[in-house]
């Protein structure tokens, strides 16, 4: 699988299970400091599917917001109904740029006096300065935990109790654990088997679901990607961007859609993030409709992939995704 390259992860970030788990081999790009695969991928991705091992999202960075007025004050700046959000219930929040465009995908929860919240490698500095800007006479207290705190992802709905947890967000299938980087190795004892961020990356494209910097450039909003059921209320308002969310919504007509790609099992190498998709009509020189987002090999599926497309590319139309042939199933309607 290759990742986006990105200049602001803090590439000397090396997670200590690379050096105590055996058969870790290193990922790059974004997702460098942690492990790609600890050696057998297939087997690593059936053991998450069937809830069992742990992910280490250790290079993820890690937001705090404490204070009476951290809910209320978090509702008007995300897309996402939090005012009353109750203890230890997940969410995943948006934050858009004043013309609607994605700049910030937010995974959180609240413990019930601290909202813990977890984002992709290398954001934190800008999204701590954006809250930090916009907390005015707000009672909340704003930190950047990733010194302090690590992310893993526990496989299953249920689990083993991990002391060592600050926090936790339970999900359908499994647990984002926020805990002390001095105990990470510790955490992780009694987990399963540990697998790799190939294997997590394969599942996740199998759900559709999309990740900040892979299936996003600098101009796609909420509605190509699907993010308008998980990230966005939409019976809210007083939030940037949100006028071009109700407009699009509204008229029906996002620019660009999220596709879920079947990739030609007989080719070698996966395409890359970036290649562009093309029609396979117009031949491997024709005009490009959109670009492949994340491509990855999952244990069951062969070759898949997630890719952005024009809004007007015929849904049972052939594609090519790079090199390599695929057909297309819809994400998000035409």
């Amino acid at each position: 699988m290759t990742t986006p390259s990105d200049t602001t992860t803090d590439s000397a970030y090396r997670s200590p299970l690379l050096d105590r788990l055996p058969g870790a081999v290193p990922a790059d790009g974004v997702d460098a400091g942690v492990a790609a695969h600890y050696g057998d991928l297939f087997r690593e991705q059936r053991a998450l599917a069937s809830g069992h091992g742990f992910v280490d999202l250790s290079h993820r960075g890690v937001v705090t917001v404490s204070g009476p007025e951290r809910l209320s004050w978090l509702h008007l700046l995300l897309t996402q109904h939090v005012s009353e959000l109750p203890p230890g219930r997940a969410t995943e929040a948006l934050i858009l740029s004043p013309n609607g465009h994605i700049e910030h995908a937010l995974y959180l929860v609240d413990d019930g006096a601290t909202v813990w919240i977890h984002v992709e490698p290398g954001t934190t500095p800008e999204l701590v300065a954006y809250l930090q800007k916009m907390k005015f006479f707000a009672q909340v207290e704003i930190t950047d935990a990733t010194e302090e705190y690590a992310v893993v992802f526990a496989a299953g709905a249920e689990g083993p109790a991990v002391p060592e947890a600050a926090a936790e967000r339970r999900l359908a299938d499994g647990r984002d654990l926020f805990v002390p980087r001095a105990s990470l190795t510790d955490a992780v004892v009694g987990l399963g088997p540990a697998a790799g961020l190939w294997a997590y990356e394969a599942l996740r494209v199998e759900a559709h679901r999309p990740r900040l910097g892979f299936e996003t450039d600098h101009r796609t909003i909420p509605h190509e990607l699907g993010w308008l059921e998980t990230a966005v209320h939409l019976q809210k308002g007083c939030y940037r961007g949100q006028e071009t969310v109700a407009r699009v919504h509204n008229l029906g007509r996002p620019p660009r859609r999220l596709v879920f790609l079947h990739l030609d099992g007989s080719e070698e190498s996966l395409p890359a993030h970036g290649d562009p998709v093309r029609l396979a009509s117009d031949g491997p020189d024709g005009r490009p409709v959109g670009f492949v987002t994340t491509a990855v090999r999952h244990h069951e599926l062969g070759p898949i992939a997630l890719g952005l497309v024009k809004r007007n590319t015929a849904p049972d139309a052939t594609l090519l995704a790079g090199q390599v042939a695929a057909s297309q199933e819809l994400i998000v309607e035409a």
